[in-house]
C-alpha cells in the first residue's frame, strides 16, 4: 500500500492506490472493483457510510491514525483509501474508438493538475480516449486522480509513444491536429468536425518539434498579448468545447 501511494504507480498486479472519500465514491459509480479498503480509527463513521456501497468479499483494514498518515501522504488526508483494479486499453483499442468522438494526445505534460482538468475536459465534452505520451504525468498519481473528479476512471487512458502511433492514427483516418500558443489557425475558424487526432503539449516547451511537423493542421487559442500562454489543461478543455460546439 506505502509504495503504491509513494509511487503512484499500479501495484505488479494492476491496482491503483486512490485516497478519500469522494474519490472512493467516484470508484464505486464507475464500477471499480476493490481489492482492500483502509481506514483510520478516527473515520469509523465513514467506514460504516462506505463500505456496504463497496461491496462483500473486499478486505477491509483499520489503521492506527499516524500508521495511515505514513502510508498515505496527501496534502487533505481524510483517512479514507483503497486499492482498485485498474480498466486497461491498449493504445490500438483507443483510437479505434477515436469514431465516437475526439482523441486527445499529450505530450509530456507534467503537471497532475493539468491532465486531471483534461481528463476531466474529456469526459465532460465527449473525448473518445486519451494517449499518454513519453514524459506525461502517470495516470494514477494521487493529485491528478483527485484533480479528474473521478473521471480518469471512466476515460479510456493508454500509454504509449506518440511518433510511434501516428501511422496508427492515419490508418483510422484521423485528422492530425496540433495546439499552439502563437502561430496556427484561430481556433474559431479551424474546421473540427469527423475524426480528429488533438495533440497537447507540455507546459514550458509545447509540442516537440518533430511532432509538430506531422500534424496536418495547428490552431491557435487568441488570447491577450499580456497573458504568454494558456495552460495545458485550459488549452485542452477550450479546443474541446470548440469541438463539441461545432458538432452540435
Amino acid at each position: 500500500m506505502r509504495r503504491a501511494f509513494a509511487h503512484g504507480e499500479l501495484t505488479p498486479d494492476g491496482y491503483c492506490a486512490i485516497d478519500g472519500v469522494r474519490i472512493l465514491e467516484e470508484a464505486i459509480r464507475s464500477g471499480l472493483r476493490f481489492r482492500a479498503v483502509f481506514f483510520s480509527n478516527s473515520t469509523q463513521n465513514k467506514a460504516a457510510r462506505l463500505l456496504p456501497q463497496i461491496g462483500a468479499n473486499v478486505e477491509t483494514l483499520l489503521l492506527p491514525d499516524k500508521l495511515f498518515a505514513s502510508a498515505v501522504p496527501s496534502e487533505t488526508p481524510q483517512g479514507v483509501a483503497a486499492l482498485v483494479r485498474w480498466k486497461e486499453h491498449s493504445p490500438d483499442d483507443v483510437i479505434a474508438r477515436a469514431q465516437a468522438g475526439p482523441l486527445l494526445a499529450i505530450a509530456g505534460v507534467q503537471d497532475p493538475g493539468n491532465l486531471g482538468t483534461i481528463l476531466r475536459s474529456a469526459e465532460a465534452f465527449g473525448a473518445a480516449g486519451v494517449l499518454l505520451g513519453e514524459g506525461t504525468v502517470s495516470p494514477f498519481n494521487s493529485k491528478l486522480v483527485r484533480a479528474s473528479a473521478g473521471s480518469v476512471f471512466r476515460v479510456p487512458i493508454a500509454r504509449t509513444k506518440l511518433d510511434a502511433m501516428l501511422g496508427a492514427m492515419r490508418a483510422q483516418g484521423l485528422r492530425l491536429i496540433a495546439t499552439s500558443s502563437h502561430k496556427g489557425i484561430t481556433l474559431s475558424k479551424a474546421k473540427l468536425t469527423g475524426q480528429l487526432a488533438i495533440f497537447i503539449g507540455n507546459e514550458g516547451g509545447g509540442l516537440p518539434r518533430d511532432l509538430i511537423s506531422e500534424m496536418d493542421e495547428v490552431v491557435v487559442i487568441p488570447h491577450s498579448s499580456k497573458v504568454e500562454s494558456l495552460n495545458a489543461g485550459i488549452a485542452a478543455s477550450i479546443v474541446l468545447y470548440e469541438i463539441s460546439r461545432q458538432r452540435r
